[in-house]
């Protein structure tokens, strides 16, 4: 019998099944113990998120209550404050008829180009006048491009009931037939030079040479006096001995009797107008959400606010010199009348106001476009709603030279011919095996020093027939930016212009208005290249800057010069500098789309407050939906940038305003109102709780004019959707 084998001391004791079985049962009780306590979390977590959803709901169906109870007193003091725009609107008709009398008592000269009698007779007498003396026919064009300008004026700001469809016909036919009348004269300024071409011989060519540049214009004539065919290029020089343009003649033309006449107009009168709505479009205001109706006011509730009413009468009493204002409903007044009856008349009285006083550069911009009804371009055909022209036209022609004065014994003879200015027919034909840039021609351009180009400007042509800009025949294009010259061929002579997207600067990096001053303020707009500063004073405004990484003095030539806002605009768009969308824009541009009346009333309201009030640019913006827009406000008196901890953020419907507990730092979106905030159905009265005396008194105060001005603007660039 062998020896017996000695048990490890590491084995492990058997477990019996009975403690196996104990051991299943506590791991079982355990874990139906944890379920129960999980249960019990859960419905306590659950109660506890239901009390507090039932007091939020309860606090917000409270503050939504109250709001309701006052809305009709906010509404109607409102109104009142809007009245701001009607007496700035009343102010400039005013002043728009006291300067059509002080014309008419003037009595120099200058015909009125609204009365069809007094325009159609200077455009007769200019006709007729038969002095075509290039200086005096600038002299007078410029006098002409007053004239147009004032009828663009008049038709862009006035508003639809000052100014009648019809009237807005005659004035864009005036504009057409003086724009026509302009370049005949030019013309025949040019036919009068060229039969004097022999008297303007270079001495080192013996060809005619002259440059007259002067403002609104450049004019380069080059008459082919002596045929010689080693003088085909002519590079032009002003005054200053600074290169203008040039050409390099093909070799076909080189021994014709032939002139080339560059005319740089500094003006675009080629492109078609663009059209304007005839009648303003309509705000719809969203359904009004079902409201409990509130059974009983608390007195002490009723007490404040029939005193806050008092003490805003009395403040807005010391304002007469820019409003009137009428008496202000009581609540109880208010609270008599049907609440549907409220809404309805609500959503008209506000369409009204708001559009009433807004001209047509604004409507057109305002207006939600149907791209369906954009027809399809042809190949090579520039789309004038994407690009816009900036720095001029330049108008090529080659010209048959007229008959030169010859000296016969004694006798200077000359053939007179009455066939007017005549265009040399020329069309670049290449024979097989021939140089192509033996025919084509070669133009060089000088570009405008008060004129922006953010990046490579595009060369179109313009097609007489299809009233289009178009690329084609066009090549060798050689850009030299810094030396401002661009040269290229063409395979003939065409009138040609430099076009930009209109759109570069848009959608904007970010934006803000602050006041900084009494009835002044300073918008500031932040754009991909550049940033654009508009100083606003009263009823006018001034270019304080454009500045980008590399330039800072661009447009230097604007600054300190006060305008109106709509001047500056048509100023900042021919220079290259735009930051004012069009109706299809928003074809081009990614946008906030935000619905039209939260837009326009924000606009509208901001400007009520804008002299004691900055706003500005918030990213939530773009996550708030299209029915509300999101900024940052607060109250700003002093001189200097906003302080970053000052700003709230804000959100408005157009019907409800509230301020939001979120930041601009916080990482989700959030309705949620900010504590000891309420509901307000004016964006106005919201602030109002946020300000100080100071602030109030000089937002009653304030000038409509300057209120005016600072609602075109923002009406103009439309921050609140293109940024």
């Amino acid at each position: 019998m062998g020896p017996k084998k000695k048990k490890s001391a590491g084995g492990k004791k058997k477990i019996s099944k009975a403690e196996r079985l104990r051991l299943l049962r506590e791991e079982e009780e355990r874990r139906l113990f944890e379920e129960e306590q999980a249960r019990i979390r859960a419905e306590l977590e659950e109660a506890a998120r239901l009390e507090k959803e039932r007091i939020e709901r309860e606090k917000r169906e409270h503050l939504e209550a109250k709001d309701q109870e006052r809305r009709g007193i906010e509404i109607a003091e409102l109104q009142v404050l809007e009245e701001n725009f009607f007496t700035a609107s009343q102010l400039k008709m005013k002043s728009r008829a006291l300067a059509k009398w002080k014309h008419y008592t003037g009595c120099d000269g200058t015909p009125d180009p609204t009365v069809a009698q007094e325009i159609n007779t200077f455009m007769s007498l200019w006709q007729e006048d038969k002095n075509n003396d290039i200086n005096t026919v600038i002299e007078t064009g410029n006098r002409v491009l007053e004239l147009i300008e004032k009828l663009e004026l008049c038709i862009l700001d006035t508003p639809f009931h000052e100014l009648s469809p019809n009237e807005v016909t005659q004035y864009q036919d005036t504009i057409f037939q003086l724009q026509a009348l302009l370049h005949h004269k030019y013309d025949e300024a040019t036919e009068q030079l060229l039969k004097q071409a022999s008297t303007y011989g270079e001495s080192e060519s013996g060809n005619m040479e002259v440059v007259i540049k002067k403002k609104n214009v450049t004019l380069c004539i080059w008459a082919n006096l002596k045929k010689n065919p080693r003088f085909r290029s002519q590079c032009f020089s002003d005054e200053e001995k600074e290169p203008c343009n040039g050409f390099d003649l093909p070799k076909p033309l080189a021994i014709c009797d032939i002139a080339v006449r560059i005319l740089h107009t500094h003006y675009d009168h080629v492109s078609p107008c663009l059209t304007f709505p005839k009648e303003p479009p309509k705000l719809e205001m969203p359904a009004p959400k079902p409201m409990t109706p509130v059974s009983s006011v608390d007195k002490k509730g009723k007490k404040g606010r029939k005193s806050a009413s008092r003490e805003e009468s009395k403040s807005d009493a010391t304002s007469d010199r820019t409003r009137s204002y009428s008496e202000v409903p009581s609540s109880e007044d208010l609270n008599s009348f049907p609440r549907e009856t409220e809404n309805t008349e609500d959503s008209d009285q506000k369409s009204c106001s708001i559009i009433q006083t807004v001209s047509r550069v604004h409507v057109s911009s305002l207006r939600i476009p149907d791209v369906t009804e954009l027809e399809p371009l042809e190949d090579f055909v520039v789309d004038l709603h994407q690009f816009m022209t900036v720095g001029g036209i330049y108008h090529f022609n080659v010209l048959k030279l007229p008959p030169q004065a010859k000296q016969v014994k004694g006798w200077t003879m000359v053939e007179v011919l009455d066939t007017g200015l005549e265009v040399y027919p020329y069309v670049a034909v290449c024979e097989e095996n021939e140089d192509h840039s033996a025919v084509t021609v070669g133009i060089t351009v000088r570009l405008l020093d008060n004129v922006i180009y953010f990046e490579e400007p595009l060369l179109a042509r313009w097609d007489k027939a299809g009233k289009s800009w178009r690329t084609d025949d066009i090549g060798e294009v050689e850009y030299r930016m810094k030396e401002k010259q661009v040269s290229f061929k063409m395979n003939g002579f065409f009138t040609v212009t430099l076009l930009q997207d209109a759109h570069l600067n848009m959608p904007y990096q970010s934006w803000e208005l602050r006041p900084v001053g009494v009835d002044e303020a300073l918008l500031v707009v932040l754009t991909t290249f550049a940033e654009v500063q508009i100083h606003i004073k009263a009823n006018q405004c001034m270019l304080t800057g454009v500045t980008t990484i590399e330039e800072t003095d661009l447009l230097s030539e604007m600054k300190g010069k006060w305008t109106t806002p709509l001047a500056l605009m048509m100023t900042l768009k021919r220079s290259g500098m735009n930051i004012f969308p069009a109706e299809y824009s928003s074809k081009y541009v990614s946008i906030n789309k935000k619905a039209l009346l939260a837009e326009v009333t924000s606009y509208q309201q901001m400007a009520l407050v804008a002299s004691a009030f900055a706003f500005s640019w918030s990213k939530w913006n773009s996550e708030s939906g299209e029915d509300n827009v999101v900024f940052k406000a607060c109250e700003h008196l002093t001189e200097g940038p906003v302080k970053e901890e000052s700003w709230a953020l804000y959100m408005f419907n157009g019907q409800r305003a509230q301020r939001l507990e979120l930041t601009e730092d916080s990482e989700t979106f959030s309705r949620n109102i900010a504590e000891n905030t309420e509901f307000h159905s004016t964006l106005y009265h919201l602030i109002r709780d946020a300000s100080s005396e100071m602030g109030m008194e000089r937002v009653n105060h304030a000038h409509c004019l300057f209120t005016d001005a600072v609602y075109q603007l923002l009406l103009a660039t439309k921050v609140l959707t293109y940024s």
